[in-house]
C-alpha cells in the first residue's frame, strides 16, 4: 500500500506556492476537485431543494450525495448525518438540546484533554440547568486521560461523557470505546468530538461506542463546515427549537434555514478524494476508504517519526509535549527562553508554516501548566520527508 504522492500533490493548487504546511490541524490545504464541486454547484442550476426543476432537483442531489458520503465515512446510516456550519456549532446546538432533558442534581463528566469546543458548551448548559461538572484529569507523565479519576467522577447521575477522540494539541487519542462502555454501565449518554481525529483515521462511529460524534470536513481536505453522526433513533428522541413549518423529519429537524448546496458538494468531493489515494481494488466507497486511510495513516505515521526524532536531536531548549504511545501525526513544543511565536514567524519568512497559540485548547494547557504560546506542526497527507527536513532546518536555525 502506497500514497503516489507526486500525483496527490498535484492536486492542490496552494502546494505550487512552495509553501510546507505544517498546520493541517488548523485546516488544510484544498484539492482542485472540491473546488472544482462547490463551484459547479454553485452555478449551477441551482434553486432550494424540491422535486420539479432540475435547480430543485440539484439541491436534493447535493443533500442526498452529503449525507450518503459521510455515512460511508462515518459508519452510520445517511439518515444520521447532520450538517452545521462548526464542530463547535453543531456543539452548542446539541448542549441544548440535550440539556432539555437534564434536571438539578444530574451530572456531566468532562475530559482535561478536550478542546474548548467540547467543554465549554457543556459547562455552560450545565450552568444553566444546575447541573454539576466533573472532570476527567490528564497524567501529566503520559499525557494520557487519567481513567481512575474517570471511574471517580462516574455515578449513576451521570447524564452525559464529552470526550475527544484525539487531543488536536497533544495528539493523544484516549481509549474512547472504553470510555463510552464505562459511560453505558451507568446509562449516560457519549459525545465524542472526534475533529482531530477523523482528519488521520478511518471513523467508525459505533465500534467506538459514541452516541453522538462530530468532525469537521476542512481538517481533511474539505470545506469549512461540520458534521454530526448519530443513530437516527437516537436523533428521534430529541426535540429542538426548530420554525413551524420547517421539516420535522430526522436529521433535518437540526439543520437549521436553507442548507449551503455548494459547501455540501465539496464536502461530499473531499470524501470521494480521500477515498482515491490508495483505492486498491475494493468496490464499495467505504472499502475504498478504509485501504486509502490505512495507506495515509502509514505515510503520516513515518513522517511523524523522522519529525520527532529530528526536533529532539535539537537539543534540550525545545521540550516537546506530547507523550502518548497512540497519537496523531501533531507535536506541540515548547523553546526555552523563547517565545513560540518569534519561531513561528522565522519559520515564516522561510515558507514554513507552523502557528504558534494554544489553540482554543484551555483545558489541557491549564492542566499541564503550559505557560505562553507553544509551537504546533501538524501533518498532513500531502506532505513530504523534503518538507520536514525544510522545518527542522528552519526551527535549527532559529535556535
Amino acid at each position: 500500500m502506497a500514497i503516489d504522492l507526486t500525483a496527490l500533490r498535484a492536486h492542490f493548487p496552494s502546494l505550487a506556492t512552495g509553501l510546507a504546511f505544517f498546520d493541517g490541524p488548523g485546516g488544510t490545504q484544498t484539492p482542485r476537485p472540491v473546488a472544482d464541486a462547490i463551484a459547479a454547484t454553485l452555478t449551477g442550476p441551482l434553486s432550494n431543494r424540491g422535486t420539479v426543476s432540475p435547480s430543485e432537483l440539484n439541491a436534493e442531489r447535493a443533500v442526498a450525495d452529503f449525507r450518503a458520503a459521510y455515512a460511508d465515512l462515518l459508519n452510520v446510516p445517511a439518515n444520521g448525518i447532520v450538517h452545521g456550519r462548526s464542530a463547535t456549532q453543531l456543539t452548542y446546538d446539541f448542549s441544548h438540546h440535550l440539556a432539555k432533558t437534564w434536571t438539578a442534581g444530574d451530572e456531566i463528566v468532562l475530559s482535561r484533554l478536550d478542546h474548548d469546543a467540547n467543554v465549554r458548551p457543556w459547562v455552560q448548559a450545565a450552568e444553566r440547568a444546575g447541573v454539576t461538572v466533573r472532570w476527567i484529569e490528564i497524567a501529566p507523565e503520559t499525557t494520557e486521560l487519567d481513567l481512575d479519576s474517570y471511574d471517580q467522577a462516574l455515578s449513576p447521575r451521570t447524564r452525559l461523557v464529552a470526550v475527544t477522540a484525539a487531543s488536536n494539541v497533544l495528539g493523544t487519542k484516549p481509549p474512547v470505546r472504553r470510555i463510552a462502555d464505562r459511560a453505558h454501565e451507568v446509562g449516560a449518554l457519549v459525545y465524542v468530538d472526534g475533529v482531530h481525529y477523523a482528519a488521520h483515521h478511518l471513523v467508525d462511529v459505533p465500534a467506538l461506542g459514541a452516541d453522538v460524534f462530530v468532525c469537521s470536513p476542512y481538517k481533511f481536505l474539505g470545506p469549512h463546515c461540520g458534521v454530526l453522526a448519530a443513530a437516527p433513533e437516537f436523533l428521534e428522541t430529541l426535540r429542538p427549537d426548530k420554525l413551524l413549518p420547517s421539516p420535522d423529519t430526522v436529521p433535518e429537524r437540526f439543520e437549521f434555514g436553507t442548507l449551503p448546496y455548494e459547501i455540501l458538494a465539496g464536502a461530499t468531493a473531499a470524501v470521494d478524494f480521500l477515498a482515491e489515494l490508495d483505492p486498491g481494488t475494493a468496490a464499495s466507497r467505504r472499502e475504498r476508504l478504509t485501504h486509502s486511510l490505512e495507506s495515509m495513516h502509514e505515510h503520516e505515521r513515518s513522517l511523524r517519526a523522522r519529525l520527532q526524532e529530528g526536533v529532539e536531536s535539537l537539543g534540550d531548549a525545545i521540550t516537546v509535549h506530547p507523550k502518548a504511545a497512540d497519537r496523531t501525526p501533531t507535536l506541540l513544543m515548547s523553546i526555552e527562553g523563547r517565545d513560540a511565536r518569534d519561531a513561528q514567524a522565522h519559520l515564516a519568512a522561510r515558507d514554513v508554516v507552523a502557528p504558534a497559540g494554544s489553540f482554543y485548547a484551555y483545558e489541557p494547557f491549564t492542566a499541564l501548566k503550559l505557560e505562553g504560546p507553544a509551537l504546533r506542526a501538524g501533518l498532513a497527507p500531502y506532505n513530504t520527508t523534503d518538507d520536514v527536513a525544510r522545518f527542522l532546518d528552519g526551527l535549527a536555525g532559529f535556535l
